[in-house]
């Protein structure tokens, strides 16, 4: 157990390459209450949403949720995080009810941020992270071990979500916020339940899913899985003054709406400018030889060259291909595929080439 942004965090609970398997083969089950969940609603809560967040709200319909950044116009544009942005069932008068989740450790000044900026009316922000908890179930028997503990028409709700969907359920009997989400590159659902119902829904999962093969997971297993899925995690490959579009993240930008006249929210003029102006360096795959891993900070280089041509932003040994892989940012004209590179380890230097993202794709990916 570590000190997580505040929160008591498993690493592991047993082996982290047990648990990445695990999850890769069966089910792995997370423990992610240190996420921040945020609602927002009333009659102004989506137009509001609109106007600061990075990707479009306006339009997105009941039942969906979208991956978006959070920025600021400080030094022209800030990233203060990447969210998740939901629209659930509206109230009975119509009134849009939004959802936003973000990271732990930038919860604090997210909440603080959206507050400030609150109109006097027609928009209320609660923020239920304390109050309730969100479990991670993921893995290609994930839906079905959630979808056994549901009555049957919960189940094939569940059961039919696509991908960035979300539904209430009642799960082990205990109501519940399901979204076909995840953080690892497979499929799998996250809930959100009441606080004093957490533990009788976790162990009402394990129970269901111990002998499908499901294993509690820790925070060690959910980097390698999000590493292998080339999913980027907030201070590492995304920082407060990274470009989005080098990084791959242009989709979580849209700097126009569908019908083409142009947004606004806070730093979108200088996102616009890193639109048409490229950044000199783009992040990029790196798979490895041996099992010997590059880390945060480590230099990439050309083999035979002193010279860095990169950075590598997040590194390990890969369970699921055998050889260690890493994430980084490096010149574009080294950023070829396939092209041989070196990463520095310690005192040596490993051979590396570079691969497109992600790494590890599962097969039969929902829609």
């Amino acid at each position: 157990m570590v000190d997580f942004a505040g929160w008591s965090m498993p690493v592991q609970y047993a082996s982290i390459i047990e648990e990445h398997l695990a999850t890769r083969t069966a089910a792995g089950m997370f423990d992610v209450s240190h996420m921040g969940r945020l609602d927002v609603t009333g009659s102004a809560s989506r137009d509001w949403l609109e106007s600061l967040l990075t990707r479009r709200v306006a339009d997105l319909d009941v039942g969906r949720c979208r991956y978006t950044l959070v920025t600021t116009e400080d030094a022209g544009v800030t990233i203060l995080d990447d969210a998740l942005v939901g629209r659930v069932v509206d109230a009975a008068d119509g009134t849009p009810q939004m959802t936003l989740v973000v990271n732990a450790s930038n919860r604090d000044r997210v909440v603080a941020w959206l507050r400030g900026r609150l109109p006097a009316t027609g928009v209320v922000l609660v923020d239920r992270t304390t109050e309730t908890a969100m479990i991670a179930v993921q893995g290609p028997a994930a839906v079905g071990i959630v979808c056994s503990l549901c009555a049957d028409a919960d189940a094939a709700r569940i059961g039919g979500l696509g991908n960035y969907r979300c539904t209430s359920a009642t799960v082990a009997g205990i109501p519940a916020a399901v979204s076909r989400t995840g953080y690892t590159g497979e499929d799998g659902v996250e809930l959100v339940v009441p606080g004093p119902h957490a533990v009788a829904v976790w162990e009402a999962l394990l129970a269901a899913g111990g002998p499908r093969g499901l294993r509690t997971c820790g925070l060690g297993a959910r980097d390698t899985l999000r590493l292998e899925a080339g999913m980027p995690l907030y201070g590492h490959e995304l920082t407060a003054n990274a470009d989005p579009f080098a990084l791959g993240l242009g989709l979580a930008v849209n700097l126009e709406s569908p019908q083409g006249t142009v947004r606004t929210f806070p730093g979108a003029a200088a996102l616009r400018r890193m639109r048409d102006e490229p950044a000199r360096r783009v992040r990029v795959g790196l798979a490895g030889v041996s099992r010997r891993a590059a880390r945060e900070g480590a230099a990439v280089l050309r083999p035979g060259d002193a010279a860095a041509v990169g950075v590598v932003t997040s590194g390990s040994f890969s369970p699921s291909l055998g050889h260690a892989v890493a994430m980084a940012l490096v010149d574009r004209e080294a950023a070829v595929s396939d092209a041989p590179l070196e990463v520095a380890v310690r005192e040596a230097r490993e051979a590396v080439r570079v691969t497109s993202l992600p790494f590890y794709r599962r097969t039969n990916p929902r829609k």
